[in-house]
């Protein structure tokens, strides 16, 4: 996703004054920790410690489930985590494939 948001440069004082604040309001949506997320799909979690590869190239801030395929209880273990520049640990309380937006 871009980090910017392109103007186009007019004569017109209000259009500029429009993509000014535009550009204001969105800036945050533009360099938030989801700007660079990721989606894993089908990740199977077994009942117990999970490793999964997140492939951010740093340190993960954060992940969301988006589908969870059977009832569980899923949590993770980051504070723990020798890895975390490469890994993502959870623990899931049955055996279940997930989708996780990761951050």
């Amino acid at each position: 996703m871009a980090t910017s948001f392109p103007k186009v440069q007019t004569t017109d004082r209000l259009i500029n004054q429009i993509q000014d604040n535009v550009a204001r309001a969105i800036q945050s949506v533009l360099t938030g920790p989801l700007s660079n997320a990721s989606l894993l799909t089908s990740v199977s979690l077994v009942s117990g410690a999970n490793v999964i590869n997140h492939g951010l190239g740093r340190k993960l801030q954060g992940w969301i489930p988006v589908r969870v395929r059977a009832s569980a209880t899923i949590y993770d273990t980051q504070d723990s985590n020798s890895t975390p520049a490469l890994t993502l640990q959870l623990t899931a309380s049955a055996d279940v494939t997930v989708d996780l937006i990761v951050f």
